[in-house]
């Protein structure tokens, strides 16, 4: 088949595929669930589903904070109004199960055979509110809870429907905020937290923040590109070829049921940058043959034929570097490596099938830079090779003092995260969640699993005892600021039955005495505060709290503790306890964090310790590859360290990705190398010549992926910062390596044909 009719055969094709990626990436959708961050296939996560059947999730809630003026306290008629009202206005809303709120809680006293529920606030009478607030602040699990110490702002509790997705999430959001403007609440007078308040905003911005990166790339490639080639189709196709393993990548994922989150939005970005690499040394090795007076058709050729094996093996292992992150446990971790390495491998086979079947269809171009004049990037490059040998004890010398430095600075880097993480200090629904931090119970839940041992029953008065030991031991060390539990029931009952006198607030002293109380909770456990913490059946219940969200290192120590207090001081006999949760979870996902990063790093190696192996079948090969791929992330690993910023999840996948995109220049220099060592015998020659051939791609691509990621640091998210931060940094410390350690350590250790290479090794020790 004539080249022509074959070159327009195949875009066809694309054409159609690309038709195709149209139609799914049209359907796709933004979305951000926290419980995806779930650590999947663990069985804590399997025990936690089946725990939140029987008593709901522990993080379906909105939090809203109200303040008072500031010249009075929430004790006040007209603020208490303002609050009632809205706390009816939240009631009636859809998607909204239950209003815990300081304006409808009640003092429950039983009387005769019925319970009388005695309002704390008397809104009606506003001479009683100050007696009502002595009461209150005497009430245990009110203040810190409902009401702020300070009597400066209360807490509506809204329990919402289970798993409420964005939709309906923002409309029950935009009602709720609707209605407290319209009460007279200024924008700094309340505070807003749960899954919904952050599920709102992380969506929002992601949408954002990917349009912005992706100007941000485009315009900063488009410079590169027009600098580097001052051609129109050098700087179009490039963008053509990556616009559409794009399009591939996110209609795949679109076509796999698969949302944009947090971890899936930066695939268009990062393959915007990592997806030029293959162009541009298609088209660098284009443009050089010719240079050369190669013909169109012929130039072609050779350009697939030797740039093709190096993309390919380059290609190869970027994308295993990404596909590493399928190890890890964490869902929008796996589908982010999984999709990503697939749009790697789609970029490889477009540079080889529409790059070329476009360029032959466009006319030869001109090039502006005749051959025989244009050695400027070869004489800047063979400026630079000598100046490398000359240098070569101060390149072994200070990248040693480096590597020595990074080490010891790496050793202080922390696996720590905490629910907001990836949000700044300054950001308004940091803010608002440290509100509820500082002036109430927090923002991090705690859930105990109990069950009675040996066929005993919640009500049980040993079995009580030992939850109000395990409830001391919360409050005074654990760090709980609120906490319920069947012994609030009991404790409740008992309250009530002595006319609602707090000092009755406290455990049975006998059996006969439990028995009574025990006959009456079935009148309280339709209330609001007491249900869910107990099964019908009194087989089971939980203890369940809020915490400050002190980070998963406190967190992690803590349960250490409160486990080794369980085991010590409480009797298995009698009741056995499990510690579940939401937050739980989170913080398990940190425990794989170090695994999962040595799992993919390991199997990154070992691939590009297959390939060079492979090419050279040398082992000398294979470290002199790999020392200038893993100085940059050891140095990284250190500025980490010096910059005291923590192991995370957004941020463990950094070592993996930079690995796998740093190594793919050095698998293009050796993929040259060997070829030209097949021309040239002499290493010396085939290590330079190879340095002017390779270093311009290099240089190029290394430039435009660095500056590819460094659009990420204009990110909201701290996690996202961190990332282009941080890998950018790799990159260019792997595109100094790659010009100044691996030809030098190639030179010093590579064994090829002693007899021939044996004068300029003499050259280098003199």
């Amino acid at each position: 088949m004539p080249l022509r009719k074959l070159s327009y055969l195949t875009l066809l094709v694309l054409a159609l595929i690309s038709a195709l990626g149209v139609y799914y990436v049209a359907q796709l959708r933004f979305n951000y669930n926290f419980n995806d961050f779930y650590p999947a296939g663990d069985p804590d996560l399997d025990y936690y589903e089946q725990y939140s059947k029987r008593f709901g999730n522990d993080n379906d809630y909105v939090l809203i904070g109200l303040e008072a003026p500031a010249d009075g306290s929430v004790f006040n008629a007209p603020f208490l109004a303002r609050v009632d009202s809205f706390t009816r206005f939240a009631q009636r809303q859809r998607y909204v199960e239950q209003v815990t709120s300081p304006t409808t809680l009640t003092n429950p006293v039983v009387e005769g055979l019925g319970v009388f529920n005695i309002p704390y606030l008397h809104l009606d009478e506003p001479a009683r509110l100050p007696a009502d607030s002595a009461i209150i602040y005497r009430t245990p699990g009110l203040v810190g809870n409902l009401f702020a110490a300070d009597g400066k702002a209360v807490t509506v509790l809204l329990q919402t429907a289970p798993d409420l997705k964005k939709p309906p999430g923002d409309s029950l959001m935009t009602s709720l905020t609707t209605r407290l403007t319209q009460l007279g609440f200024a924008e700094g007078d309340y505070h807003m937290a749960g899954k919904l308040v952050a599920q709102s905003v992380f969506v929002d911005r992601l949408q954002r923040e990917m349009i912005l990166f992706m100007s941000l790339s485009v315009l900063l490639v488009t410079g590169l590109l027009w600098f580097t080639f001052r051609t129109w189709w050098g700087v179009i196709l490039p963008l053509v070829v990556v616009l559409g393993a794009i399009l591939w990548g996110l209609g795949l994922m679109s076509a796999c049921g698969v949302s944009i989150d947090l971890m899936t939005a930066l695939l268009p970005v990062i393959m915007f940058t990592v997806g030029m690499s293959d162009t541009i040394h298609f088209i660098t090795r284009y443009v050089t043959e010719l240079g050369y007076g190669a013909p169109k058709s012929e130039a072609l050729r050779t350009t697939i034929r030797e740039s093709g094996f190096g993309s390919g093996l380059s290609a190869l292992t970027t994308s295993i570097g990404f596909f590493t992150l399928m190890t890890s446990s964490i869902r929008p971790i796996h589908n982010f490596g999984l999709f990503t390495g697939i749009s790697v491998l789609l970029a490889f086979v477009l540079t080889f099938t529409l790059l070329p079947a476009l360029l032959l269809l466009l006319r030869k171009p001109q090039l502006r830079v005749p051959r025989q004049h244009g050695h400027d990037w070869d004489g800047v490059l063979g400026r630079m090779f000598r100046w490398v040998l000359v240098r070569r004890r101060l390149v072994f010398g200070l990248g040693g003092l480096i590597i020595a430095g990074s080490i010891a600075s790496a050793m202080q880097v922390r696996i720590n995260s905490a629910l907001l993480d990836d949000l700044s200090e300054g950001d308004p629904v940091r803010q608002d969640f440290g509100f509820f931090e500082q002036h109430f119970a927090g923002v991090r839940p705690f859930e105990l699993d109990l069950k009675p041992a040996n066929g005993g029953t919640i009500y049980d008065l040993a079995v009580l005892r030992q939850i109000e030991r395990v409830e001391i031991y919360l409050r005074q060390d654990y760090g709980l600021n609120f906490l319920a539990s069947p012994v609030t029931i009991v404790k409740s009952v008992r309250k009530a039955l002595n006319g609602g006198d707090v000092a009755e607030y406290r455990l049975p002293d006998s059996e006969a005495e439990l028995r009574r109380i025990v006959a009456k909770v079935k009148l309280f456990r339709k209330l609001p505060e007491f249900r869910s913490l107990v099964q019908p059946d009194a087989r089971e219940g939980r203890i369940t709290g809020r915490m400050s969200d002190v980070g998963s290192i406190r967190a992690d120590a803590a349960n250490a503790k409160l486990r080794t207090f369980l085991a010590q001081n409480i009797d298995a006999n009698i009741l056995q306890t499990r510690l579940t949760g939401s937050a739980n979870l989170i913080d398990k996902n940190n425990e794989n964090l170090t695994r999962d990063m040595i799992v993919g790093m390991s199997i990154d190696i070992v691939m590009v310790t297959l390939i060079v192996l492979a090419l050279f079948r040398s082992l000398r090969m294979t470290a002199v590859v790999l020392v200038p791929n893993l100085v940059p992330i050891i140095v990284v690993a250190g500025v980490m360290g010096l910059a005291g910023v923590n192991m995370k999840v957004s941020t463990s996948i950094i070592f993996t990705i930079a690995f796998g995109i740093a190594v793919d220049d050095t698998i293009h220099f050796i993929s040259k190398l060997k070829l030209t060592l097949l021309k040239e015998p002499n290493l010396f020659r085939a290590v330079r010549r190879t340095y002017l051939m390779a270093g311009k791609a290099v240089i190029v691509t290394s430039t435009i992926l660095v500056g590819g990621f460094s659009t990420l640091i204009f990110s909201s998210f701290d996690g996202t910062f961190y990332v282009g931060l941080l890998i950018g940094l790799t990159l260019l410390f792997g595109v100094v390596a790659e010009l100044t350690l691996l030809p030098l350590l190639i030179l010093y250790f590579y064994k090829h044909r002693p007899k021939e290479i044996r004068q300029p090794v003499a050259v280098l020790g003199g």
